[in-house]
């Protein structure tokens, strides 16, 4: 392997960068998305060439990293440009380039006609690009130059439409709100750093915490400061509320943002960051148990939705907090394990998830911009391709046997139920979350079948700006539709259950090795690095599964919602209103923040009162004396004789006294 094949992934969509804003220059705007297209493309066939050379490499680590090319250098820091092929690194590239690519086709049929192309593809290509360098970044400040990269890019992309003024909102939300997180990350950051000594590239991080640990205090406050990065990018409790209101962004920019991009980047983060987690137990539970939480609170709200991209962002927080149940099990079970779980729910969701936004989009585009469940019904008799998509990932959603998010749902309840039976410490906590983890199972399937059946059953019920006829999407968008319903169907399947494919090659990577032998050094027991399937586990799940489903047809297959006993309708209200969150936020923290902002602007108008005042005072003075300076010679002459008269009388008058 070379240092350029490992850098055509960056290469290739920073080309698309380049070169789209050529195109609108050259007023070519209706090939605008070739280069974004192209670029995805081979930077996907590279990343899949990357990943077979990893795979085939004899060596125990299956690593390479390029030549190091210093980036700046000052007193102790010294940051390197350099990248990381690896097994983690090349999933990631893998499920972010394939993902995007086939988004990128299907945003050419649903921008086309839109004045703003050039920009929307630079953008996404931009954001390509930012992804991909942090996932393949060796070291902290390189991964923080992708990771600042991306909120750039989702606060341009969710703002696209910036004269809307919900879509503007909605961009300055996301960006101010992950930034609360990133702050404390780069506090981690620099915490891990000077404990770390002075290392900022992984390898040499982690080894010297290995060899050196530092007080289990510091661990536990390096570890936290970095996953409130991970809370802010990945939408977790209490930094969530920003996901939802990113619907306000073209769909293609929801199914980049969900599936591919930037809320994976907590997850991936938290992945290879797993030696720092396993010494910090008291972390791993706090990250579990945010992630339950999440879970539960955000399938909870999307019970009710009645926006049906809203109802697939709140899906994303929820699956987004099985991730993170999954990797804060690392402490209490063999890092390998939950990593794995983690990792693989994140490559089986990005296409399921994928899918469903897309689909998502094109009912929205053949609904004349509607997305609001309850004005359209029966789509199934008009949009065939779209409903058997969209049926296909609502299955996987699910976790319905076979599909893809079946596989990995199931190894995070197995790793949930393994951790709580792992010892005395934190497994009554460990159990709590995965009764939660269960729980959110019956309620991922209600709501996803809940937005299939209001979406595509019942008679058929079009908007009036459809015109009052739907119609399925062109070819251009349908193609990647049928491709990620592939994905979402089999994709689980193929790498994983048979072999354990996934989770053998994943433990390939040096920090997860590294992980584990920490992990055997504090339990004094031997890290086991494949996962087993519990069948009995999985059969309750499966049973949870298909209750949520068969409560969902049973209510919603006529197209229609029913009436609502009045004991339920506080719930309702509660998850319709999403539980009040914001307008606690906006209580507790806007108002409050408001009225300071307003009484410092009354103290900064007092100041600046005092300063004018001061600075008058000298003019005061000035314009009093200003008559004695008029330039008259005859002036001075005569104050001159008159000063002199009271000079001699005023000596006169002493001398005679």
């Amino acid at each position: 392997m070379t240092d350029t094949l490992a850098l055509l992934p960056l290469a290739f969509p920073l080309a698309a960068v380049l070169l789209t804003p050529l195109l609108g220059a050259l007023k070519l705007h209706r090939f605008a998305h070739l280069p974004a297209i192209i670029a995805f493309a081979s930077a996907a066939t590279v990343a899949g060439v990357l990943l077979s050379f990893t795979a085939d490499s004899t060596a125990h680590h299956a690593s390479f990293s390029t030549e190091a090319i210093t980036w700046f250098s000052t007193g102790l820091v010294t940051a390197d440009f350099s990248v990381t092929i690896d097994p983690l690194s090349c999933i990631m590239l893998v499920t972010v380039t394939f993902i995007a690519t086939w988004i990128a086709i299907f945003s050419a049929g649903y921008m086309d006609g839109d004045a703003g192309t050039v920009r929307f593809f630079t953008v996404m290509s931009l954001f390509v690009f930012s992804m991909c360098l942090l996932v393949m970044a060796n070291n902290f400040l390189l991964l923080v130059a992708g990771w600042e990269g991306v909120g750039l890019c989702s606060y341009l992309l969710v703002g696209y439409y910036a004269a809307k003024p919900s879509a503007a909102a909605a961009a300055r939300k996301a960006f101010l709100i992950t930034r609360l997180g990133d702050a404390g990350m780069l506090l981690g950051i620099f915490l891990l750093w000077t404990a770390g000594g002075y290392h900022l590239d992984f390898d040499g991080l982690f080894r010297h915490l290995a060899q050196h640990p530092p007080p289990a205090g510091t661990m536990t406050a390096a570890c936290l400061l970095l996953f409130c990065g991970a809370v802010g990018k990945s939408a977790q409790l209490p930094l969530y509320v920003w996901l939802p209101d990113a619907m306000e962004g073209p769909t293609p920019v929801s199914a980049l943002i969900h599936a591919a991009t930037m809320v994976t980047a907590g997850v991936y983060l938290l992945a290879r960051c797993a030696p720092v987690f396993v010494m910090s137990p008291t972390a791993q539970i706090i990250v579990s148990l945010i992630g339950g939480f999440t879970a539960l609170l955000a399938a909870f709200i999307a019970l009710t939705q009645h926006d049906l991209k809203r109802v697939m962002a709140y899906s994303t927080v929820s699956q987004l907090g099985y991730m993170f149940m999954a990797l804060g099990c690392s402490g209490a079970i063999t890092p390998t394990l939950a990593v794995a779980a983690a990792i693989f729910h994140l490559f089986t969701h990005a296409f399921f998830k994928a899918l469903l936004f897309l689909a998502s989009g094109s009912v929205m585009h053949a609904m004349g911009g509607v997305i609001d469940i309850r004005k359209f019904g029966g789509l199934r008799h008009v949009m065939p391709i779209t409903h058997i998509t969209f049926a296909i990932g609502a299955a996987a959603l699910a976790g319905l046997p076979i599909f893809s998010g079946f596989w990995s749902k199931d190894q995070i309840l197995d790793s949930l139920f393994e951790a709580s039976e792992s010892g005395p410490q934190y497994s009554s906590l460990y159990a709590l979350v995965f009764l939660i983890a269960m729980l959110t199972v019956l309620l991922t399937a209600f709501y996803t079948f809940r937005a299939y059946f209001l979406t595509f059953w019942g008679p058929i019920r079009v908007p009036p700006e459809a015109g009052h006829h739907a119609h399925e999407s062109p070819g251009v968008m349908t193609v990647p539709l049928i491709v990620l319903a592939f994905g979402a169907l089999f994709a689980g399947l193929l790498v994983e259950p048979i072999g354990h494919q996934f989770s053998h090659f994943l433990s390939r990577t040096h920090e997860l090795d590294t992980a584990n032998k920490l992990y055997s050094r504090q339990t004094f027991h031997q890290a086991i690095e494949h996962p087993h399937m519990n069948w009995p586990l999985a059969a309750v799940g499966v049973l949870l599964a298909l209750g949520g489903v068969a409560a969902s047809a049973l209510l919603f297959r006529r197209g229609t919602e029913p009436a609502l006993p009045k004991d339920l309708q506080p719930l309702y209200g509660l998850s319709q209103n999403k539980v009040y969150v914001d307008e606690i936020y906006y209580g507790a923290v806007v108002k409050p923040a408001e009225l300071l902002a307003t009484g410092l602007r009354q103290f900064d108008g007092f100041l600046d009162s005092l300063a004018r005042l001061v600075a008058f005072a000298p003019r005061i003075a000035a314009a009093s004396l200003r008559p004695l300076q008029n330039g008259l010679v005859q002036f001075y002459a005569l104050s001159t004789v008159l000063g002199l008269i009271v000079f001699i009388s005023f000596v006169v008058f002493r001398v005679s006294k």
